[in-house]
């Protein structure tokens, strides 16, 4: 096991606590304001809703694991015999990642069957990407890992391509008062994406030892509190302007209209 201070065990052990914490209150905030959309938008709160709840429940195994690995003892560090797992993290992206993807289909409003296919190519593709990707992290050959590197960018580019050209059309069709958060939310989001490929290769970038362990488990913790409650903000913020278009056009759809003057 690798060796660390007592610094960096705090740290690492309160960045999980403070990811746990953030991942469950965003899951009951977008749960609680489901109501608050119109019915055709209630999913996309539901699918953020799952996404940091499902984030939630895997950091609590990565903090157990820790905490079952490492032992505060007199003012220093112990490890035990136990690993970390930070198996959990993949098992997390695995579910999250394609749901993310998705949601940003389904905000978008694309027609039923264009819908359909782009949720089904990109989720696919998202899954992919995490399934590559997971044989790398977990060898310290550097060639082993930039090889399952460059095998994970393959979908993670595709998946790039797809956001910004094929649908680049349908972005620039959303409604005025939601079109610029459109465009914010699916930058935002690759963006952030764009973060985990470089704290994947963070060895082989001159970071070793246990700086390499701790900027790792600090930087995920970080970028995956940005992916999951901010751009779900982001498609929640989406969904209520779309709601708020929708009762405006029901309001002024019902209101009674003023029969027309008698022609002199």
């Amino acid at each position: 096991m690798l060796s660390v201070s007592l610094t960096q065990f705090l740290l690492v052990n309160d960045v999980f606590s403070f990811t746990i914490a953030t991942m469950g209150a965003a899951a009951v905030f977008f749960f609680l304001q489901r109501s608050e959309l119109a019915p055709r938008y209630r999913m996309v709160a539901v699918l953020a809703g799952i996404v940091p709840l499902v984030a939630c429940y895997n950091y609590v195994r990565l903090f157990e694991s820790w905490n079952s690995a490492y032992v505060e003892s007199h003012g220093s560090v112990i490890a035990t015999a136990l690993s970390f797992n930070e198996s959990y993290r993949y098992a997390d992206w695995l579910i999250t990642v394609p749901i993310l993807v998705v949601n940003l289909v389904m905000v978008i409003d694309l027609p039923r069957r264009q819908a359909q296919v782009r949720c089904f190519v990109l989720g696919l593709l998202a899954f992919e990407m995490i399934l590559l990707g997971y044989p790398g992290q977990f060898t310290a050959d550097a060639t082993t890992r930039w090889l399952w590197w460059s095998a994970s960018m393959v979908p993670f580019c595709i998946i790039v391509y797809q956001l910004y050209f094929t649908l680049g059309d349908a972005v620039r069709n959303q409604p005025q008062s939601a079109r610029h958060l459109v465009v914010l939310a699916r930058f935002v989001l690759m963006l952030i994406w764009s973060a985990y490929p470089i704290i994947y290769v963070l060895p082989d970038l001159g970071v070793s030892g246990p700086n390499t362990f701790l900027f790792t488990q600090v930087g995920y913790a970080c970028t995956d509190i940005s992916a999951k409650t901010v751009v779900g903000m982001l498609f929640y913020l989406i969904a209520a302007r779309k709601s708020a278009a929708l009762a405006e056009a029901a309001q002024v759809e019902a209101a009674p209209r003023r029969p027309a003057m008698a022609q002199a």
